[in-house]
């Protein structure tokens, strides 16, 4: 079998920061992730055999039942960052900012094991993190993750699945890191990648439909009319029930992903976390050419009051994610070929 002749994540921090010297801290930090994603990606290779993985023990920050899994992955990540130049956390699994340097440069935003519902069946799950300055303010050990999503000067996630990649950015593209579990290295295998403007998948919890507002119904409604509905084309529908493993299916072929607010108690927002779940995949789709937003607004504008805060998400190819808004605003889709049933189509609540 012929490896993968991509340059090591490790050139490539090296080559980042002499592209721009105030990169180092940065890079320091996400080879510390990557350690950690490593040795998380280990365990989850071993499935049952490393233990009940999904076993459920205490809730986390957002009240999810913590899975055995969730709790390897945080101290696993923590213990990484300890060694980073980071002075602070903001982590899923903590319910207050957790301090490790406090003289350090940085702060992270990290969902150590996104999916975790997929834990115990050994489907796909990951790791989601955003890097950003830290911020001193009396009186407010919040401060640094309450700045746009603008200010990170790097995100990633991480897919274990049939094979672990890193996706990275730093503000100058958006790659996929392969890693060869023999030597124990991510390689380059998706270089400067750009999402195609257009595509004809989607993905969305279709079981909460009967909680969707107007527009999305609209939305939705319309993709499954396919070529007899206004946009004109058949689109096909997947869903993973992890963030990450649909981010990056996207990042690869299109599409767009849709995790809206509904009309549920408590999900008004979405169940998605701003600083350590949107903002991080915005950061990498607006990177590779592709467009995120709350359904309106470019979620990279959003800033945080709270560090758990919740987000609407929608991103993906950029004609795609446009339409979307276009049915928030009530315009007619372009593609309509039939104004009449589009417009009953945009109508319906």
């Amino acid at each position: 079998m012929t490896k993968p002749t991509g340059s090591s994540l490790d050139a490539h921090l090296d080559a980042e920061v002499a592209r721009d010297a105030t990169l180092a801290d940065t890079a320091a930090t996400i080879r510390a992730l990557a350690a950690a994603a490593i040795d998380v990606s280990a365990t989850c290779a071993l499935g049952a055999l490393a233990g009940d993985l999904g076993a459920q023990g205490e809730h986390n920050s957002d009240g999810d039942v913590q899975k055995a899994l969730d709790v390897i992955a945080h101290k696993r990540f923590m213990q990484a960052l300890e060694q980073a130049p980071v002075a602070e956390v903001a982590s899923e699994e903590a319910e207050d900012v957790v301090v490790l340097n406090p003289d350090a440069p940085l702060a992270v935003a990290i969902d150590p094991l996104d999916g975790s519902s997929n834990i115990a069946v050994g489907m796909v799950v990951g790791t989601i993190f955003g890097i950003r300055p830290k911020v001193v303010a009396e009186g407010d050990p919040n401060a640094s993750f309450k700045t746009p999503g603008t200010t990170q000067t790097a995100a990633g996630s991480v897919v274990y699945g049939p094979a672990t990649t890193f996706v990275l950015t730093l503000g100058n593209g958006t790659r996929i890191f392969t890693l060869d579990r023999a030597e124990g290295v991510f390689l380059l295998t998706h270089d400067a990648l750009k999402v195609v403007p257009s595509a004809n998948e989607y993905a969305i919890n279709a079981s909460n439909a009967r909680h969707w507002d107007g527009p999305i119904k609209a939305f939705i409604e319309d993709c499954q009319r396919g070529t007899d509905g206004p946009r004109d084309r058949d689109f096909n529908m997947r869903w993973t029930a992890a963030l990450v493993a649909d981010a990056q299916r996207v990042l690869i072929r299109g599409g767009v992903f849709l995790y809206p607010g509904d009309g549920r108690k408590g999900y008004g927002q979405g169940r998605l976390r701003l600083l350590y779940e949107t903002a991080p995949i915005a950061f990498l789709m607006e990177q590779a050419g592709a467009a995120a937003t709350d359904g309106r607004t470019r979620v990279l504008d959003l800033v945080a009051t709270k560090i758990h805060e919740r987000s609407p998400l929608v991103f993906g190819s950029t004609e795609e994610v446009a339409a979307v808004a276009a049915y928030y605003e009530g315009r007619q889709p372009a593609a309509g070929r039939s104004p009449l049933f589009g417009q009953r189509g945009l109508m319906r609540s």
